[in-house]
């Protein structure tokens, strides 16, 4: 990598790959198994991102004795029906590709189990692009919740990277926070679930709208990044 290509820090759902209905149409089949009611389509699109046993808690209202056993149901759904719903969403197989040709370092961060993160980046062949893939804990059991949140998960990814500043892309405001926690500026994308004007009140340094914007994004940083290296190069040899 050359010193002003700026390494990229991708999240999963939503912003890499589109879930497709298998993220909602699971949680909504474990809700029903366990006789709990379902909430509106937009209330199941906002539990996409954040910890899964926080949203059922949180946002779906699970009582926190249920919350283990819809999990479980859901996950087996997801890996049986869900995963195969999945799809990349437009450009991202090339952008990862064209990334891979230059050598610019990328990885992933979700807080999606991290295990299963491998298992539906593989399903979609764009495993081997990534440095690494960070997520949060295979156990995502209510006795688990002290487990690595989105902030802990985005600095394990920087790390793997071993080289400063990277930028972050995500589609939900834990993304934004996430990246502003670890010093990290944060590309949002607006094919993900983020309701309108989300991205931009956490704060997120641009948000685009095709994979063609967000490279040009990219792009620029790297120009950022090599006026800067040009300066203290220029000031060191005053």
């Amino acid at each position: 990598m050359t010193q002003t290509m700026v390494p990229v820090i991708f999240d999963l759902d939503g912003t890499l790959v589109d879930p497709a209905g298998g993220i909602t149409g699971g949680i909504a089949a474990a809700l029903g198994e366990v006789g709990l009611p379902i909430p509106e389509q937009s209330v199941l699109d906002s539990m996409v991102g954040p910890k899964l046993s926080d949203s059922l808690e949180h946002i779906a209202g699970v009582p926190a004795a249920k919350v283990d056993e819809v999990i479980d149901i859901y996950r087996s759904y997801y890996r049986s029906v869900g995963i195969g719903q999945s799809r990349l969403y437009p450009g991202i197989d090339e952008l990862l590709e064209f990334f891979a040709l230059s050598r610019r370092p990328v990885a992933v961060a979700t807080q999606k189990p991290q295990g299963l993160a491998r298992i539906v980046l593989e399903h979609h062949g764009i495993a081997e692009y990534f440095v690494s893939i960070c997520g949060a804990s295979d156990d995502e059991s209510m006795a688990a919740n002290t487990a690595p949140g989105k902030v802990e998960i985005v600095g394990a990814a920087l790390a793997t990277l071993k080289c400063q500043p990277a930028v972050m892309v995500g589609d939900r405001h834990q993304d934004v926070a996430g990246a502003m926690a670890n010093g990290l500026d944060c590309i949002g994308v607006t094919w993900g679930f983020a309701p309108d004007g989300e991205l931009q009140m956490a704060g997120a340094v641009a948000v685009v709208d095709t994979t063609a914007q967000l490279l040009k994004k990219i792009e620029e940083l790297d120009a950022v990044r090599a006026a800067a290296l040009s300066e203290v190069q220029n000031d060191g040899s005053l």
